[in-house]
């Protein structure tokens, strides 16, 4: 009887056990590096595009919804408010845009020794011609509108005017003067007069009233047409409001500069 030189290992019949792997392969994989190889995640071209834009797309949403919460502020408001609220925010930019442009030259021109002096001396008169206007103690010309109030005397009063003249300054007025008598400036005092009518600053002012007003025309047109405004207030009380817009509106009546108590100018050290 003859031995056979098979060396496989030969199954006997019931036994299941898997044969053992070889271990003369040292680079065969074992087991744990296989289960680490099935578990490890793959990130493929694809799939970084699509998270990147599920990214920017909750970016997006999140941004609209605070968005959103924003423009409620703005929900119910009536067409003529909101032109008119973006009318003065366009007109208090142009006066941004227009002292920083004023600005700029300025320092463009100190910057030369030759032309500091003069350079200085205009921007001291420009400054005191503003004052002046504001001030009013000087006139003034320029666009703007005239309005004229027409109503029973004891009607129309300082709680009416008042409030006018606030929103005629907040919309950019420059200048105003009220029946070509009186300049009205930030100093200026009014009162009902008893037999009817208006004390501004001492003077009798009778109806109908007057004003003509130097700024941008459709903003300050627009700004007293605001819901409860002044020509709301006007009309309630029985009066009527006429406003005209003109590319040339006179302010003549001046005032003397109120002399200083106590404050006196700082010279130079």
């Amino acid at each position: 009887m003859t031995e056979s030189t098979d060396p496989t290992p030969q199954v006997q019949p019931g036994n299941h056990a898997a044969p053992r792997p070889r271990t003369g392969d040292p680079d065969a994989p074992t087991a744990r590096d296989r289960l680490r190889h099935a578990f490890r995640w793959r990130w493929s071209r694809g799939q970084l595009v699509a998270s990147v834009l599920l990214g920017v797309l909750g970016f997006a949403g999140v941004a609209q919804v605070s968005s959103t919460d924003q423009d409620d502020v703005f929900e119910g408001a009536r067409q003529a408010d909101l032109i008119a609220l973006i009318n003065t925010l366009s007109l208090a930019t142009d006066r941004a845009e227009a002292e920083i442009a004023d600005l700029r030259s300025t320092r463009d021109s100190l910057r030369s020794d030759a032309e500091a002096t003069r350079t200085a001396l205009a921007v001291a008169r420009r400054q005191a011609e503003q004052l002046g206007i504001l001030g009013g103690t000087l006139p003034a010309v320029g666009p703007g509108i005239r309005i004229t109030v027409e109503a029973r005397s004891g009607t129309v009063g300082t709680d009416q005017l008042l409030n006018g003249l606030q929103e005629l300054r907040n919309a950019g007025a420059e200048a105003i003067e009220i029946n070509d008598t009186v300049r009205i400036v930030a100093q200026t005092g009014m009162t009902d007069a008893p037999e009817g009518g208006l004390v501004v600053d001492g003077v009798p002012v009778r109806t109908p009233f007057v004003l003509d007003v130097i700024g941008d025309p459709r903003t300050l047109a627009t700004a007293l047409d605001f819901e409860d405004g002044f020509t709301e207030e006007v009309e309630e009380v029985g009066g009527r409001v006429v406003v005209d817009e003109l590319d040339r509106v006179e302010v003549g009546a001046t005032r003397e500069p109120a002399p200083t108590r106590f404050a006196e100018p700082v010279g130079e050290e």
